[in-house]
């Protein structure tokens, strides 16, 4: 069975079953206790398990990083909330240079089941330094998993997974999408971490996305179903490891490509993947891969600005059109 919810509720589950389920796992992060989160994810768990599996922390994004890093090392398995990404920044080296390579630099002698959950993304009218997409950037460090859900469904069976894994994983949720209802199989699930799914079948064109990027896709694919132009949507689901099978098995049916990010262009998800089909797919392809992103500029506090710098369902409708 199962029933529609948001993506709040379906990540509030996730942890809710997991501390349940595991009593090492334990939660710390910046007003995530009594205040229950900032997007109040959390509402509610400082009164059933208490000051010691629920802590608030100071403002001190290093801190609670490497606190966790430490948790994990000793056994527990703590989930650490970073209020945006964009604090993430404050944490780079404790996140760079220990939570992704500890394991391999002392030989697999301990593990570190660790996740970092935080939020990113635009379209919140919070300035340029609290909407960015750097997804990409922690998708570049091995030993460090990050996995970007789109649906409720999965982003209650990937962070089960996650909280379970015995890998550090970085798990980046995006604000827009806590509204965003969706079937959740009722029950006790997990969904595999490295796998990309398509979300929706078609014929014409291979859209990839994730995160956001995903709910513009099938919002697309809506307006262009009208015109008889069939796309088949690829969710990533995680950034690394990053799962081509499914891309490059589309695209070798649609012959075209479009993929969608929030980020930045250059240097994106987007041309990881653009670069991949080409090396892997080069004799298949019958028009050039083309990119929807932000626009390449510190995003802009005026919502005007800041909606014409994020991309949209009719920049996603043209780039289709453009590769067919």
């Amino acid at each position: 069975m199962a029933k529609p919810i948001t993506v709040r509720e379906a990540i509030s589950q996730a942890l809710m079953e997991e501390m349940e389920r595991d009593e090492r796992v334990f939660l710390l992060g910046e007003e995530i206790g009594v205040w229950g989160g900032t997007y109040a994810v959390t509402r509610g768990f400082y009164d059933k398990f208490g000051p010691e599996r629920v802590r608030d922390t100071p403002i001190a994004e290093a801190a609670i990083v490497g606190a966790a890093i430490g948790a994990a090392m000793v056994g527990q398995r703590p989930v650490a909330e970073l209020m945006t990404i964009n604090f993430a920044f404050t944490a780079m080296d404790h996140i760079v240079n220990e939570m992704a390579k500890l394991r391999y630099m002392f030989g697999g002698q301990f593990k570190i089941p660790m996740v970092i959950r935080t939020v990113g993304g635009g379209g919140r009218q919070l300035g340029a330094t609290h909407s960015q997409v750097p997804d990409a950037v922690f998708a570049h460090f091995p030993g460090l998993k990050v996995v970007a859900p789109g649906t409720p469904a999965d982003a209650k069976g990937l962070l089960k997974a996650a909280i379970r894994s015995d890998d550090p994983i970085f798990f980046i949720e995006n604000a827009l999408l806590y509204q965003w209802r969706g079937e959740v199989p009722e029950g006790d699930y997990t969904v595999e971490i490295g796998k990309s799914k398509v979300q929706r079948p078609g014929k014409h064109v291979t859209v990839v996305s994730y995160s956001r990027g995903l709910q513009l896709s099938m919002q697309a694919a809506d307006e262009l179903a009208k015109e008889g132009i069939e796309i088949e949507v690829v969710d990533l689901r995680t950034l690394r490891p990053l799962d081509m099978g499914p891309i490059i098995e589309s695209f070798k049916k649609t012959n075209r490509a479009v993929i969608v990010e929030e980020g930045w262009k250059s240097f994106g998800v987007g041309s990881e993947i653009a670069t991949r089909i080409y090396e892997e797919a080069f004799d298949y392809v019958d028009a050039p891969i083309k990119r929807v992103a932000q626009t390449e500029v510190p995003l802009p506090y005026n919502r005007t600005l800041e909606q014409s710098a994020l991309p949209q369902v009719p920049d996603i409708v043209k780039a289709v059109k453009e590769v067919l």
